[in-house]
């Protein structure tokens, strides 16, 4: 068994949490706080010549105002099928048609709205966490595997200290961004 065997790949663990935390931070992004902005329509698709394709792939995104998103459509045809992906999308908002132009204005949260998102806002942050104690747990059968390959006990323990150092950064990242997120939604 050689040296490297015994060796845990902490940055593959670090840059999978990292993943964790970008994926959460991608859908906070989509939720809806009352103030306009352009990656709230990230994940609206548009349905274009026969395919599903994402919306700032059709039109550009604006954001003229806090409260206002704009869609300029580049392809005229293609107006009424981007106005009804956002129709349909969930996100609430009620498109308004000014030539190739869809404009968004973002309608005020009311309090049982702003509730639900920070409800919605924990489930996605309970996703993160629950990914990144996957990635501990693997680390973790990675050092059995090495302890039972010949690591010493000393070792296996700075590892395991190591692999917990991770996964506490990571999971205090994610509280911090959950709480940053809930501020944002609670906002009037």
């Amino acid at each position: 068994m050689s040296e490297d065997d015994l060796e845990i790949d902490t940055d593959d663990l670090k840059r999978r949490m990292d993943g964790a935390m970008a994926s959460l931070k991608t859908e906070f992004a989509s939720l809806r706080t009352g103030r306009a902005s352009a990656s709230m329509l990230e994940p609206v698709m548009v349905e274009a010549y026969g395919q599903r394709t994402p919306i700032n792939q059709v039109g550009t995104i604006n954001v003229p105002e806090p409260r206002m998103v704009t869609v300029n459509v580049w392809d005229k045809s293609m107006v009424n099928a981007v106005e009804k992906a956002i129709r349909e999308s969930g996100l609430g908002i009620n498109p308004q048609m000014n030539g190739t132009i869809i404009m968004l204005p973002i309608p005020e949260l009311n309090e049982e709205r702003r509730r639900e998102l920070g409800k919605v806002a924990g489930q996605y942050a309970e996703s993160a966490r629950v990914a990144i104690r996957n990635v501990r747990r693997d680390g973790m059968d990675q050092l059995k595997k090495a302890k039972a390959a010949g690591m010493s006990e000393d070792e296996e323990k700075i590892w395991a200290e190591e692999i917990q150092d991770l996964t506490n950064t990571a999971i205090a990242a994610v509280d911090k961004a959950l709480e940053t997120k809930q501020e944002e939604i609670m906002q009037v």
